[in-house]
């Protein structure tokens, strides 16, 4: 049996390494978002503030994931003013999700398939726009990921695998 050479952590709240390894993680979804803000409706076709939530949490825990799942959004929205301050319960929630998730396939599979990849989207996808719903009581309107951010949902699949598997490999 083909083992992989791909290293998983599951790194823990009292290591110094967590933070700087979270730190590195919001820099990326401080830097990523202003890149694709640059084109109109960027942020919600290409939905950058979770890849490197993603990645992190997939590659280091749900503990490094989650400190990169709230400080990303509340930072940009401190720095940058997007996310809107209305917008961020959404985000958050997602985020939050979205390194939960993550960390917990890693942990379990030990392995970054693009299957698993997919479910991890699909499941914080769907799950923070059911928690959105409640939020703004508008379907449509929370809604907008499935509507908008198809393409950005798969640049978290392939370009998660990419960087989890090849990229960031120890």
């Amino acid at each position: 049996m083909q083992t992989s050479s791909v290293k998983f952590y599951s790194l823990d709240f009292n290591q110094a390494k967590t933070y700087g390894i979270a730190a590195l993680f919001v820099i990326g979804n401080l830097l990523l978002p202003q890149l694709f803000h640059l084109v109109p409706r960027g942020g919600n076709i290409w939905l950058p503030i979770y890849f490197f939530t993603l990645v992190g949490a997939y590659k280091y825990g749900w503990k490094a994931g989650l400190l990169t799942a709230v400080a990303s959004p509340i930072a940009n929205a401190l720095l940058f003013g997007m996310p809107a301050v209305a917008a961020l319960p959404a985000i958050l929630l997602k985020s939050v999700l979205l390194a939960v998730a993550a960390g917990f396939a890693a942990a379990r599979y030990h392995k970054a398939s693009l299957l698993l990849l997919a479910a991890v989207v699909l499941f914080y996808q769907l799950l923070g726009t059911a928690g959105e719903w409640l939020m703004v009581g508008n379907l449509y309107d929370a809604a907008a990921d499935f509507r908008l951010g198809v393409p950005g949902m798969l640049v978290q699949i392939f370009g998660g695998y990419l960087c989890i598997n090849h990229i960031i490999r120890k």
